[in-house]
């Protein structure tokens, strides 16, 4: 007998614990940007796992690579070479332009990677004196959920009950130049680690020109820049990174999300010599990171992106999404933001529909997406959407937000 969404909701909330808030759908099956219940209905895919799945769910190549290397090996650790990784760090080293690569496995351990390499190049590097290194970060971050992350978050409902938190940050506004250019100055201060666009906040976009300043004045004051570009890469926001609208390049890159196609957990982060190699053997690792199913995937879900024109297809598709969402007439629709398909639409907290009320009435209509910080709901489709089936989309999430 099959079971119930039901059956599904209530064996979660009995036996997981009660850290997420999911929208009532319990999903079975997914192929491109439609995924169906236990009941056999099909809805649009518009989280996209947080942008995780940007080649679409279950996509073929990716499904062929991984049965084929799950045959022969799966993991080794780093005890051992493995045919793979080698492989996957040159491929990602030479696409991105750095001398070397680090694997891991999630976005918050990439983070926390980044965080480590920092500090590890201030004292050895910079010269900052043992423990005195500071990073600076922007109010509105969303790093992930380590202690070490959540110290640096100004999120009440991130950080709060886990103190005593990690010392050793600078929050400064999110766009904000002159603080920027003022906690610099520190002689103490490794560097800034910064979002490109804050997704989580709910996709705020900084002005035009904001990360090439940042970035001088990270060359200014011999700081470090990295950026997350955990959910802001690999074609999410129309270019292959976030950073690439202003030709920045970052000192740290921290990829994750999107570089398994949604397969499994991988991350990664870039660096050249002068950082990557202030850690050496024995000082950082993970069992499963730079895995032979991890590097083979990796690899694909690169090669995905690139070779079906998914990046181009975010740039175009993005900008009619968002000149169409301005038109909807309602005085409770604030603000249309965003770029590529990383985009949100703010709701006045004045309104009597909340994003989560309007997100139920979407999922009613066939289309999941999720709301972020009660008034934002953002839209972030798999990258291989078509027009049509955007424009199919359009209407329905024109009548509900019109609805207001």
């Amino acid at each position: 007998m099959e079971k119930s969404s039901n059956y599904y909701m209530e064996l979660e909330h009995r036996y997981g614990a009660h850290n997420y808030h999911p929208i009532p759908a319990v999903l079975s099956k997914g192929e491109g940007i439609y995924v169906w219940d236990v009941e056999g209905q099909k809805y649009m895919d518009f989280l996209a796992a947080y942008s995780a799945v940007n080649q679409g769910h279950c996509h073929p190549k990716l499904v062929k690579t991984m049965q084929e290397q799950c045959a022969k090996l799966t993991l080794t650790s780093r005890a051992y070479y493995n045919d793979q990784l080698g492989t996957w760090e040159k491929y990602c080293a030479e696409l991105f332009g750095y001398d070397k690569m680090l694997p891991m496995n999630s976005g918050a351990e990439a983070d926390e990677t980044a965080l480590k390499l920092m500090r590890k190049w201030a004292y050895e590097v910079k010269g900052i004196a043992e423990g005195e290194a500071k990073i600076v970060v922007c109010n509105g971050n969303f790093h992930g959920r380590t202690i070490t992350i959540v110290s640096m978050s100004s999120d009440p409902s991130a950080y709060g009950g886990y103190g005593p938190y990690t010392p050793g940050f600078i929050k400064i506004p999110y766009n904000d130049i002159d603080a920027l250019d003022e906690a610099l100055q520190d002689p103490t201060v490794a560097g800034l680690l910064i979002e490109p666009i804050q997704a989580e906040a709910g996709v705020y976009v900084p002005q035009d020109g904001f990360l090439r300043t940042a970035a001088d004045l990270c060359k200014k004051y011999h700081c470090l820049l990295v950026a997350d570009e955990v959910q802001t890469g690999l074609g999410r926001t129309g270019k292959m990174l976030a950073c690439d609208h202003e030709n920045v390049r970052p000192d740290i890159l921290v990829l994750g999300k999107a570089i398994s196609g949604g397969m499994f957990p991988i991350s990664c982060v870039l660096a050249d010599d002068e950082i990557m190699l202030t850690i050496q053997p024995g000082e950082h690792g993970s069992t499963y990171g730079g895995n032979p199913l991890a590097a083979v995937v990796a690899v694909e879900a690169l090669k995905i992106l690139q070779d079906e024109n998914l990046i181009e297809n975010s740039e175009r598709l993005g900008k009619i999404f968002r000149e169409e969402m301005s038109t909807i007439k309602s005085s409770y629709i604030k603000e249309v933001r965003g770029k590529g398909l990383l985009n949100a639409i703010e709701i006045d907290k004045h309104s009597p529909k909340s994003a989560w009320d309007l997100c139920i009435k979407l999922k009613e209509r066939g289309i999941l997406a999720k709301p972020t910080h009660d008034y934002n709901i953002r839209f972030t489709p798999p990258l291989v959407i078509t027009e049509e089936q955007l424009r199919e989309a359009m209407v329905i999430i024109k009548d509900v937000l019109s609805s207001i």
